[in-house]
């Protein structure tokens, strides 16, 4: 199973009831797949924030239930976090938190075991499906025990790569009769501080705890050098360090000290083997053990096997890479061939638009030869960005994109600031019908829930209004002379936020035309080149001679109306 999946599967076999979170990757597939199983009710909400709130509800009152997210997405869901750890939870509260060593479809690397220890929950992290599997399903259990939400923290590596697991029947579980307790769950400040106490207590009996959970394990083999580590790095310490003993950490919070201490008497040299943040090295050490860790492991990305080689001097065969690159294909990050967004993108550039981003696939708005965003903090953060760009350079026309997702998952704030304020900057929401970076997950806007219902949809336009929008314009995104013509007016006319929605499915979704394709007539072609400044992965030079290639061509027909000369016309399949 992929470890998605087994998280799924875990969860399954623990008998939870609900499971709600946000997509963002590497977590995404978590839920698609809670989302099979018809005893589960599962569903997207708008946000993390959202998610975990409706978990914390279902926890509260009795159930059992999972919540995911990626990890910038933890930050949204941060707030309630901090006084759910204090409220305790009745029935099992599972939260699975994702992290990307590398950045591999993310912003920022960012450490959640930290989020662990500033909440004081316990967070448990597998190092393979199984274990996923396992974890997940033991979560709900260890949740209820200590009256405690608890972490799941997986990584790139486990979330995406399949191994062996071994399913179990799911158990019957029967949700705790719902009991009103308000002095243990309304947290005014009075209620609050008898939890604060409680909270220190919880930690304790969950430290003796650990030392006995046989999810900690001893692997003992040369008694000269060991390492301590957990997760994907369990095993490939085991692939670069057969020989080595190994402490293999399962609950990475609180840890257990005494068995550290007991491992590390028994070997000469411990080294801590951890990606991103040294937090079980800082722990440790604070707790007077001896140990080695970030003066030989790199805090920068992700510790593969031969990065722990090179960490601990062990030769390995260096391929020649000269010999390879004649055998690769550059393949930079464009934007998908009929992509909705690529003329908006370009019309932009032409005005010399200063263009604040946000997250999501249109962020590669960035790259040549389209370039035309200028800064990409975090979810909803376009919006926010444009106007700070706005204040300190009044004399600029700024522009905020963002996605049609991440303006319900964190967009509507920012532009109800702006028309708060009144700070002229234009927005423009690509709505592309769908959450589309990261895989192509329903969302409030698309009228489909996750479990395949058809339900009330969000109409943008009548939001953006209701936010207080004078200056509302909502037309296809594949108009781009439309577009063009009418964004020179709004530019014009210098007052108030002016916000854009422009409409077209994300083309790896519903391809705009199934038989039709655009093609380059060489009799009319005046080689300007641009159509080739599009960026379009279907349009390329061949000698002196422009091509569209058939089949990449998604039929957008952009590009026809960039070319001055009509060279491009629309064919048709036989």
């Amino acid at each position: 199973m992929l470890g998605n999946e087994a998280i799924a599967r875990g969860a399954y076999e623990g008998g939870v009831q609900v499971g709600s979170g946000y997509p963002g990757t590497p977590s995404s597939e978590i839920l698609e797949y809670l989302s099979q199983y018809k005893e589960v009710h599962s569903r997207w909400c708008p946000n993390e924030k959202v998610a975990l709130e409706v978990a914390a509800g279902v926890a509260i009152a009795g159930g059992r239930v999972l919540v995911t997210m990626k990890h910038v997405g933890l930050n949204v869901a941060a707030d309630p976090l901090m006084t759910i750890s204090y409220t305790g939870v009745r029935g099992g509260l599972v939260i699975v938190v994702a992290d990307d060593p590398g950045m591999h479809s993310s912003q920022n690397e960012q450490d959640s075991r930290n989020y662990a220890k500033f909440a004081k929950i316990p967070f448990l992290e597998p190092a393979d499906s199984e274990e996923a599997r396992i974890f997940t399903k033991e979560g709900f259990i260890i949740s209820e025990k200590f009256d405690t939400p608890i972490m799941i923290r997986s990584t790139t590596r486990v979330s995406h790569s399949r191994s062996v697991v071994f399913p179990q029947e799911r158990i019957h579980f029967t949700p705790f009769p719902y009991q009103k307790d308000a002095e243990k769950y309304v947290m005014i400040p009075a209620f609050a501080r008898k939890r604060r106490v409680a909270l220190e207590k919880r930690l304790e009996v969950l430290r003796g705890w650990v030392e006995e959970s046989d999810l900690n394990r001893i692997e003992m083999r040369d008694p000269q050098f060991g390492i301590i580590t957990g997760g994907v790095l369990y095993n490939h310490v085991r692939e670069v360090f057969p020989q080595a003993s190994i402490l293999k950490i399962g609950i990475g919070y609180p840890l257990p000290y005494q068995t550290i201490s007991d491992f590390v008497r028994k070997v000469k040299n411990v080294v801590v083997v951890e990606e991103l943040d040294p937090f079980w090295e800082t722990e440790i050490k604070a707790a007077g053990i001896p140990v080695e860790g970030r003066n030989r492991i790199p805090g920068i990305g992700e510790i593969t096997p031969d990065v722990l080689k090179v960490a601990f001097g062990v030769p390995q065969p260096v391929p020649s890479i000269d010999d390879l690159n004649q055998y690769i294909f550059p393949r930079p990050p464009v934007l998908c061939a009929g992509c909705p967004h690529r003329g908006v993108f370009r019309i932009l550039s032409e005005l010399k638009i200063t263009v604040t981003g946000d997250i999501g696939c249109y962020t590669l708005g960035v790259m040549p030869p389209i370039s035309s965003i200028d800064s990409c903090i975090c979810m909803g953060a376009s919006i926010s960005n444009a106007e700070g760009f706005k204040l300190t350079h009044p004399e600029l026309t700024v522009g905020a994109v963002i996605g049609d997702s991440t303006f319900i998952h964190s967009g509507i704030g920012p532009l109800l600031d702006a028309v708060y304020n009144q700070t002229n900057i234009i927005v423009f929401i690509l709505d592309n019908r769908i959450t589309a970076m990261t895989g192509g997950q329903n969302h409030p806007g698309t009228g489909i829930t996750l479990m395949g219902e058809k339900t009330s949809a969000l109409d943008i336009e009548e939001l953006v209004k209701a936010l207080g929008v004078k200056e509302v314009h909502h037309f296809s995104s594949f108009d781009i002379l439309h577009f063009r013509s009418l964004l020179k007016e709004v530019i014009k006319k210098n007052s108030g936020p002016t916000v854009f929605i422009l409409s077209e499915p994300c083309q790896l979704i519903r391809k705009k035309g199934n038989k039709n394709f655009y093609q380059v007539d060489p009799n009319l072609c005046r080689l300007c080149k641009k159509c080739l400044q599009l960026g379009c992965p279907a349009i390329r030079l061949d000698g002196e001679r422009v091509q569209i290639i058939a089949e990449y061509c998604r039929a957008c027909g952009v590009c026809s109306q960039i070319c001055q000369f009509n060279a491009i016309k629309e064919e048709y399949q036989s």
